[in-house]
């Protein structure tokens, strides 16, 4: 279907991490302006379009690899620890969105068990609670995010600069197209994201026994 006039440029990232027995899933990807450009399955991610010469994405690849085993090693030693009975899914939406008038939306969400968990809010770096009622486990993790710079001040500037300033530059709306690669911008939100699947790490021990 043709793109209307008044649609937002927009790169998303959808990911999830299915933890049961001790086990990780991982599954999701990305896309710009909804053409898919990234795919994670299992421990694999692969480039579906070709932001990255092969050298350059070997190496990155190599690294969300290494990321992902580390992740799945901890989750192995905690259940062991801790064991849960039941399936935990985690799941990532985060992106950007540029609209015709010049204006930008970004956007960090989480979900635990398919409900809304927690959230970043952009303009004060901060995360919230989404979580229905009282809970600990949502409460642990909030205060385990506002922790460090690389999950609010880092996060901040790459969503609210980063992110929005590749998309100004491939914006059709300029009358201009950039050379610079998409990669800094899909790796960042690539990495990040498992960084912050990393820190909720915490919540599957938390869930386990006390916080």
């Amino acid at each position: 279907c043709p793109t209307s006039l008044a649609a937002p440029l927009t790169f998303t990232m959808l990911q999830r991490t299915r933890v049961s027995n001790g086990s990780s899933v991982f599954s999701g990807n990305a896309s710009l302006d909804g053409q898919l450009s990234h795919l994670l399955e299992g421990f694999n991610v692969t480039q579906v379009l070709p932001l990255e010469p092969p050298d350059a994405w070997a190496r990155r690849q190599q690294d969300v690899t290494n990321y992902l085993l580390y992740f799945s090693q901890l989750v192995k030693l905690f259940s062991k620890e801790r064991p849960i009975n039941y399936t935990q899914i985690l799941g990532c939406h985060l992106g950007c969105r540029l609209f015709p008038n010049g204006t930008a939306h970004s956007f960090y969400e989480m979900t635990l068990n398919r409900t809304a968990f927690l959230s970043f809010h952009v303009l004060n770096a901060t995360w919230e609670r989404r979580w229905p009622g009282r809970d600990a486990v949502a409460a642990f993790a909030e205060r385990e995010l506002m922790k460090y710079p690389s999950t609010t001040r880092d996060l901040q500037h790459f969503l609210n600069t980063t992110c929005i300033g590749i998309l100004r530059a491939q914006s059709a709306w300029t009358g201009k197209q950039s050379s610079r690669s998409h990669a800094p911008l899909v790796l960042g939100l690539i990495l990040g994201s498992f960084a912050l699947l990393g820190m909720a790490v915490g919540i599957f021990l938390c869930t386990g026994g006390s916080c």
